[in-house]
């Protein structure tokens, strides 16, 4: 109000000077000197104004930019997946009209901006609509050998979060709609996070999301989880990893429409990307294995051996984990897991392996959610975790109430912000990701769990005999 205020001031100013002037030309000179001083002052409190509101946070000045929003990365063939491609120069082989690619940019606070599509050379012409909340633009492509920098139109974010971009073709005269390398968001107001100093790779992938448990004091030689994947939340890419320890994990994932897996991995000492360089000496070995289990190796996150079972578990169900961890007094470690497959109402035996130059018991007891396709990162999931206990050297299990949050690197930098954990019905702990959900949990969260389920009952005799 004051600001409005000064300026109908300066304004009744400049109307008293030219109708003093106009009538007596002679008033000119002494009324200017008294003008410039009333000026000044004025200016003077106008220039307070502005620095106070802005100290506020209520700038008058806009300070806006332009960015440049790489589809790789960012983007994923939401629909007709046959149709088209995410690469690195973008979008590219676009060749079906139902093929709908998603692009998520998250937005601080609600704005306009002019958005761009910037279109690497194309043969023919095209037409497809790119369509944002409410608004659906119609866009032209003409043939041509360069970049182009298409204008789409004014772009209005109504609600601060994730924002979707789609594209889809209307109709082409040569075989592509265009191969379209990122959009240009001209007029951008404030904080905007998407994949730009980052992997578009791990980028594309999401935030992989942890509950790191607080164990008893006493060593630990079995940890014992229950995880169960609500109905719907069954996504192709994702690892719901029940039993995590210091060298290695337990869970189960879903690898395709046709296959699913439970999968129990474990580190070699020797530290390399590429499991072919680990000295005999090292080498994870092999002391038994269930039935059907597939026995291999891993690398590209560390090197060690891996066990799998095909095995078709289904959502809604709860399974059981059990993991014991001791060392064998040779200078190893035994690491064996045992998983309860509800279906068949039976324990069954993945793999019990040795570790070389290791003497450890349980450590890092912790769970975690990720997906590990890059192409489904837009598609969220989620997972719940019950009845945790740890059992000592001494036989005793103890129940396990608290957790912590945390989630990965692609999340630390803020390239992603679809990350949670949490409690969920007062029983569960629970993990959710991807899907460009604007509802976060803060990095080292604490999370309490009231345990009142019973300790396990387990016929360790019968797991020995697996």
């Amino acid at each position: 109000m004051l600001l409005v205020n000064i300026l109908l001031n300066i304004f009744k100013y400049i109307c008293n000077l030219y109708q003093l002037v106009y009538l007596n030309a002679d008033l000119f000179t002494e009324l200017n000197s008294i003008f410039m001083k009333k000026m000044k002052t004025l200016l003077c409190a106008l220039l307070l104004t502005l620095a106070f509101n802005q100290s506020f946070g209520q700038s008058y000045t806009v300070n806006k930019e332009d960015i440049t929003v790489q589809l790789n990365g960012n983007a994923y063939v939401s629909s007709g997946n046959r149709g088209a491609t995410i690469s690195e120069e973008g979008l590219t082989d676009w060749t079906d009209q139902s093929a709908v690619v998603s692009t998520y940019i998250y937005f601080e606070k609600p704005q306009t901006f002019n958005l761009y599509l910037n279109v690497n050379e194309l043969s023919g012409n095209s037409s497809l609509f790119v369509i944002t909340g409410k608004q659906t633009f119609r866009v032209k492509l003409k043939h041509n050998d360069k970049l182009q920098k298409i204008k789409v139109g004014n772009v209005k974010v109504t609600t601060p979060g994730y924002f979707e971009i789609r594209l889809q073709g209307e109709n082409k005269t040569g075989e592509k709609f265009g191969d379209i390398e990122s959009f240009t968001l001209a007029g951008v107001d404030g904080t905007v996070n998407y994949i730009k100093d980052f992997s578009p790779y791990w980028g594309s992938r999401g935030p992989s999301v942890h509950l790191n448990y607080s164990m008893p004091k006493e060593p630990t030689e079995w940890f014992y989880n229950e995880v169960t994947v609500p109905v719907g939340e069954e996504v192709i890419g994702s690892y719901y990893m029940a039993s995590g320890f210091g060298e290695g994990y337990f869970g189960m994932q879903c690898n395709s429409e046709s296959e699913r897996r439970v999968l129990f991995s474990v580190w070699s000492p020797f530290e390399t990307q590429d499991p072919k360089l680990i000295p005999d000496e090292d080498k994870i070995k092999v002391l038994r294995k269930g039935e059907g289990v597939h026995i291999g190796e891993f690398g590209n996150e560390g090197s060690g051996g891996q066990s799998y079972l095909r095995y078709n578990w289904v959502s809604g169900v709860t399974y059981k984990f059990l993991t014991h961890i001791k060392p064998d007094d040779k200078g190893n470690s035994i690491y064996t897991a045992y998983f309860y497959a509800t279906d068949e109402n039976r324990w069954r035996l993945i793999a019990s392996f040795s570790r070389p130059k290791t003497t450890a018991y349980y450590t890092r007891a912790h769970s975690f959610l990720e997906n590990f396709i890059p192409e489904q990162g837009y598609l969220g999931r989620r997972v719940l975790f019950s009845n945790q206990f740890c059992m000592g050297t001494d036989g005793i299990w103890r129940a396990v109430t608290e957790a912590t949050f945390t989630h990965d690197a692609t999340g630390n930098a803020k390239a992603r912000l679809d990350f949670a954990g949490g409690i969920a019905e007062g029983k569960f702990f629970f993990l959710k990701n991807c899907g460009f959900f604007n509802e976060r949990t803060s990095y080292g969260t604490k999370l309490n769990l009231t345990n009142t389920d019973k300790a396990p009952v387990i016929d360790f005799e019968a797991l020995n005999n697996l």
